[in-house]
């Protein structure tokens, strides 16, 4: 019988795979765009949870780049590296939590019309991402925080529109910063899920 396609045994060997380094250098394009468009959206539509939303495609630049650095190399310095990436996450999602809480003190006038538009863009490039990279889901802590970073985002895509909807039903910021709360959680959530399993690699490895 043929194994399925989302077989742990076929995933194991994706490192060595041409397909998943092809699928990571269009990931880390895509996201380097989006960054690109996102961060002076969000700055001229005074969002909290756009210009978060950019700094994460950012950070997923940055890790799909460390993936490419290790693919292919020992299981270690895979779990090393997820460590990194662990960290990185962690990081955006503290500095997500802080931006929303000085939005709240000094006051925000987000745009909901820009809001939404750039918002679904960026959902439908992070669900053409999630959808490519849905097979490696089951592999080792590298592969699966690559897959956890497009799963996030995709979830908080969501999350932007709807605080978009918010934001012109109410005519009010606070959507806009709950939002932004949210993706700092997410980030803190995936950190931690990657973070445990590249631990318990890293252990066996020795």
């Amino acid at each position: 019988m043929a194994r399925n396609c989302c077989d742990a045994a076929d995933v194991g060997d994706a490192h060595n795979d041409p397909r998943w380094r092809r699928v990571l250098w269009v990931a880390l394009a895509l996201n380097a765009i989006m960054f690109a468009i996102e961060i002076v959206a969000g700055i001229a539509a005074d969002s909290r949870a756009l210009q978060a939303d950019a700094l994460d495609f950012l950070g997923d630049s940055a890790n799909y780049a460390i993936s490419l650095g290790v693919a292919g190399m020992a299981i270690a310095w895979r779990a090393r590296a997820a460590l990194a990436k662990a960290a990185t996450m962690l990081g955006f999602g503290l500095w997500v939590l802080g931006s929303a809480l000085w939005g709240f003190f000094v006051g925000a006038s987000p745009d909901a019309g820009t809001m939404g538009i750039v918002g679904f863009l960026a959902l439908a490039v992070n669900l053409a991402v999630a959808a490519m990279l849905f097979r490696y889901r089951t592999g080792d802590a590298n592969m699966r925080s690559v897959w956890i970073c497009s799963r996030n985002d995709a979830i908080g895509n969501v999350a932007v529109l709807a605080a978009a909807v918010g934001v012109f039903g109410t005519g009010a910021a606070w959507p806009d910063l709950a939002v932004a709360g949210i993706l700092a959680s997410l980030a803190i959530w995936g950190s931690a899920e990657v973070f445990v399993q590249a631990r318990r690699e890293l252990r066996t490895s020795i």
